[in-house]
């Protein structure tokens, strides 16, 4: 089975929209969406609607910090991030916001975990950044391949049977065949906003079969998604950064 692999979406109709095309372009079958629907970008009713419908039609959707903190004003973010999310906030109906709230914090299936953030405390919204924290979150859990998003920015850990510890940044479009002899944790970049210095949306596919994963990149609007910012009131740098994928 062919999975399409979504990570922090952050209100963009524009990069979702590319993204999703893309993937149905390339035979995804099924859709694992790893949080982080709302915040910073200008479409969260559309977003989050969106979302719905596909996890009605049987897609795995996962609760992000962004979507906890609509209901959750305790969560700690920047003042943007806070600024967008109480804008976000009066975006959402009540059926959205109890969507959101309902949301698991990990998934389980066929020796695959996915999770917003990282295993040991999907709670503590930790960023995978480094080996030390891959390793640990890797060590937490018997699945082969974990996913995550949270950090925008791509990156593939590995863990063999000694303990030893592999990492890199994927390239874009090239097929990573995950050895079944090692554990694997594999950060996705972010749809919506990337920070790796490349403004096009990034997403992920699995091939369960053939236990390849390839890092796509997609591009897209990212004026438009701009606009859609400015036009909205929100803060002028959550569009600056889009187009610099900062």
């Amino acid at each position: 089975m062919l999975l399409a692999l979504f990570a922090d979406i952050h209100a963009n109709r524009q990069a979702f929209t590319a993204c999703l095309a893309n993937a149905r372009e390339q035979g995804a079958e099924k859709i694992i969406l790893l949080g982080d629907y709302v915040g910073y970008g200008a479409d969260p009713d559309w977003t989050v609607g969106t979302v719905a419908d596909l996890v009605d039609a049987g897609a795995v959707a996962i609760l992000g910090n962004h979507d906890s903190a609509i209901g959750n004003p305790k969560v700690q973010m920047n003042a943007e991030a806070e600024a967008a999310i109480e804008w976000t906030r009066g975006q959402l109906d009540v059926a959205q916001r109890q969507f959101l709230a309902g949301l698991p914090m990990k998934h389980d299936e066929a020796n695959l975990l996915f999770v917003h953030s990282e295993a040991t405390r999907p709670e503590g919204w930790i960023y995978v950044t480094d080996t030390a924290v891959a390793s640990r979150s890797m060590q937490s859990v018997a699945a082969h391949v974990t996913f995550c998003g949270h950090v925008h920015k791509p990156a593939l850990y590995s863990l063999s049977v000694t303990g030893k510890m592999t990492t890199f940044v994927p390239t874009a479009d090239v097929p990573v065949h995950l050895l079944p002899g090692r554990q694997w944790l594999a950060v996705l970049g972010s749809v919506g906003q990337p920070r790796d210095g490349n403004p096009a949306a990034a997403y992920g596919l699995y091939d369960t079969v053939k236990h390849q994963l390839t890092y796509c990149r997609v591009p897209y609007d990212v004026d438009g998604a701009a606009r859609r910012i400015r036009d909205n009131g929100l803060p002028i740098w959550l569009a600056d950064r889009l187009l610099a994928g900062r």
